[in-house]
């Protein structure tokens, strides 16, 4: 494998940062360096269009509409998410 040069990053980085990315709350430079590993990283393209899918899909699901065993996973799933932050 290659040595990456110090301004580049790697896919695992990059999938740390999607999340603030989408959000708009990467400060400029890391939000440059990923739009650059992005432009050149298929893996990464693919991983940033699947989260984007995700976040619209789920943004239309009404929580009355779910079993309430899918509900529950959901919210332990999210609380889990929140606690390791």
């Amino acid at each position: 494998m290659p040595l990456l040069p110090v301004r580049d990053i790697a896919c695992q980085q990059a999938v740390e940062l999607i999340s603030d990315y989408l959000e708009g709350a990467l400060p400029r430079r890391a939000r440059r360096r990923l739009e650059a590993h992005l432009k050149d990283c298929p893996h990464c393209s693919r991983y940033l269009e699947q989260m984007r899918v995700t976040i619209a899909t789920m943004g239309r699901v009404e929580p009355e509409t779910l079993e309430p065993e899918v509900r529950d996973t959901v919210v332990e799933l999210w609380r889990r998410y929140h606690s390791s932050e």
